[in-house]
């Protein structure tokens, strides 16, 4: 239901006010012109009467009033126009009626503004005046050698009945095309208030979590571009929804877990009888599970950090060639608990702008993914190499590859690839990620069956001086 001032009024109301702009404009360009062209084409011809009429008039005796009436009424007969001609005298300068083809009657053209110029220039005048209510086109030509004038007049009565004729067709024609803009326009703009009120309740679905019902609008314009758009974010705000509620899932089962545990082993460790043997192998079992629930809450106070912006990271030289190696001694624990060979190619130093803890955390979050996630018997290396400007640190391993539909997402937050390897709470490549973008740096992904390589690229550091060596003071 549409209300005032909605988008189908203001859709109406600009559409007619386009066409009434469009009218007005037309009718300033074509009425104003076509007076002025009906009025100038007058005086044309009554320019051109003028002078055959005074070149007749010369072979005459000007005082000759008798012939004189003759000649103004023949040619007010021809032309159909009146004829005056006028006798000039002075100083001062003032003209008398000598002969007149409207008679006595009519008003006498002695003080006629256009005739009086003519008589004063000694050129033909010609021009618009308006006198007994109404509009007459006029041309006076000077009588020579006499010094008289001839005054030619006729009503533009024709004339003026044509322009307003003009006018009224062109307000007509303005009105049928204000009726005619305000029914297509409402059609029209109902159709497109159809369209932006589907758009608005999908909207609204989307606000309250109702993510299934594609958005859908067939058109190829504006709105058909915002639909698509709301789809596009329809799809990902489900793809979030649903990462969202499989993290609250593994979340709480990566609690869950490692508390049932945690009350178990308390639970047994305050039995009386249990023997130092075991009691010692409860008590590493607990540390690990600390030490579980440890990593999950750094993992999520990081991501909580890096979106308020108050993650610091340090601009330091670092090692990465140092930084594989502890990476390797750190690791070869678990690399030999699952069966994998994990191997540093690291031959020289190699110097990043960086911040040393968190290069450790995005390489160690690297490494454990390719350690968890490949089977057994998977060989895994750890590369320090320079490639350009950037200083990079890159874990290949030798294992199945990651799905080409799986690509884009592995380093989405909560994301956890699916199969019998897929493990842990699916923060740890997307924290290495976010933590090589805080050092300027980035994180990227290659792979095919058989090979895929994780490659951190930082800022190269210029290779630090050597520290000079201690010279040895003998006392």
């Amino acid at each position: 239901m549409s209300i005032p001032g909605g988008i189908r009024a203001r859709l109406v109301l600009a559409l007619v006010l386009i066409v009434g702009a469009a009218q007005l404009a037309a009718y300033l360009m074509v009425v104003p012109s076509l007076e002025r062209r009906l009025v100038d084409a007058k005086l044309d011809q009554m320019q051109d009467n003028a002078r055959a009429l005074a070149t007749a008039l010369a072979s005459r005796s000007a005082t000759d009033a008798l012939g004189l009436d003759s000649f103004v009424n023949g040619a007010a007969s021809t032309f159909d126009t009146r004829v005056a001609v006028l006798g000039a005298l002075g100083p001062p300068l003032r003209l008398t009626t000598l002969a007149d083809s409207a008679g006595s009657e009519a008003p006498s053209l002695d003080e006629d503004p256009i005739a009086m110029e003519s008589a004063r220039s000694g050129a033909l005048v010609r021009g618009r005046t308006e006198r007994s209510g109404g509009s007459y086109a006029a041309v006076a030509i000077p009588l020579l050698p006499s010094g008289g004038v001839m005054v030619l007049t006729s009503s533009l009565a024709d004339q003026l009945a044509t322009v307003r004729l003009v006018k009224r067709s062109f307000a007509l024609a303005t009105l049928v095309a204000a009726a005619i803009a305000l029914v297509l326009g409402a059609a029209a703009a109902a159709v497109h208030a159809r369209r932006i009120s589907r758009l608005e309740r999908a909207a609204n679905r989307i606000a309250v979590g109702h993510f299934d019902e594609p958005v859908v609008d067939t058109g190829d314009d504006e709105l058909g571009q915002l639909a698509v758009a709301f789809d596009r974010m329809r799809v990902q705000l489900r793809q979030l929804d649903t990462a969202r509620k499989e993290f609250v899932a593994n979340a709480s089962h990566e609690l869950r877990t490692p508390l049932f545990s945690l009350a178990g082993f308390l639970e047994l460790l305050t039995d009386e009888d249990l023997d130092d043997e075991t009691r010692q192998r409860f008590l590493v079992s607990t540390r690990e599970q600390v030490d579980r629930l440890s990593r999950l809450a750094g993992d999520l106070l990081d991501l909580s950090r890096i979106d308020a912006g108050r993650l610091h990271v340090e601009h330091e030289d670092v090692d990465l060639t140092e930084t594989a190696l502890i990476l390797g001694e750190e690791l070869q624990p678990v690399a030999t608990l699952r069966g994998h060979t994990l191997a540093i190619d690291a031959p020289e130093a190699v110097w990043a702008d960086a911040d040393e803890e968190r290069v450790l955390q995005a390489a160690r979050a690297l490494a454990v993914n390719a350690l968890v996630h490949t089977p057994e018997g998977t060989r895994v290396i750890v590369h320090a190499r320079y490639q350009g400007a950037r200083a990079t640190l890159a874990v290949e391993d030798h294992g199945p590859g990651i799905p080409p539909d799986h690509v884009d997402r592995v380093f989405d937050r909560f994301y956890r690839g699916e199969g019998t390897t897929a493990s842990g709470s699916g923060l740890g490549l997307a924290i290495a990620r976010e933590l090589a973008e805080c050092m300027g740096g980035t994180v990227t992904l290659s792979t095919r069956p058989g090979h895929t390589v994780f490659t951190l690229a930082l800022p190269a550091a210029a290779v630090p001086a050597p520290a000079p060596e201690p010279i040895a003071v003998s006392t």
